[in-house]
């Protein structure tokens, strides 16, 4: 089904996601694990901040600066991984991982993060494809540090 979406498609989601971006809001909460996530070799600079309750991720926000890339993936996968249980975000997360991989990967559980699928044909913008969604793999993890 997704593989069916055309190149301009896949642009004209990017596009809104970064001109309108999803859940792009900083909150002022200590029940929110927040991460700062950057990149050397862009302008990403991105919290990612994450509301866990009785192991479901019942809010996923993020703010900061971030180019058109990070923005669009960040905003998809705020979208995708509310509401999710930790179970369901981790095998969401490792699928786009797999898919950014070139690897075997299920479609159906990533939705419009399918856009992404080319990205590994562009090494440097692989960063920031994956910036929102190794903040959230770390906030899973218990590791804090950016990345």
């Amino acid at each position: 089904m997704h593989f069916s979406l055309s190149p301009e498609m896949m642009r004209e989601i990017i596009m809104d996601h970064y001109t309108n971006p999803r859940n792009k809001r900083e909150v002022d909460d200590k029940n929110y694990q927040t991460i700062y996530m950057d990149s050397t070799s862009c302008i990403d600079k991105i919290y990612v901040q994450v509301l866990i309750k009785d192991n479901i991720l019942v809010d996923v926000v993020w703010h900061g600066i971030g180019c058109a890339i990070s923005s669009a993936s960040t905003s998809i996968m705020s979208e995708l991984l509310k509401g999710k249980t930790v179970d369901e975000a981790n095998n969401i997360l490792k699928n786009y991982f797999a898919m950014i991989d070139e690897k075997d990967f299920d479609e159906n559980v990533l939705d419009e993060a399918v856009v992404f699928i080319n990205t590994s044909r562009q090494p440097a913008r692989i960063k920031c494809a994956t910036i929102g969604y190794r903040g959230v793999d770390k906030i899973l993890k218990g590791d804090k540090d950016n990345g």
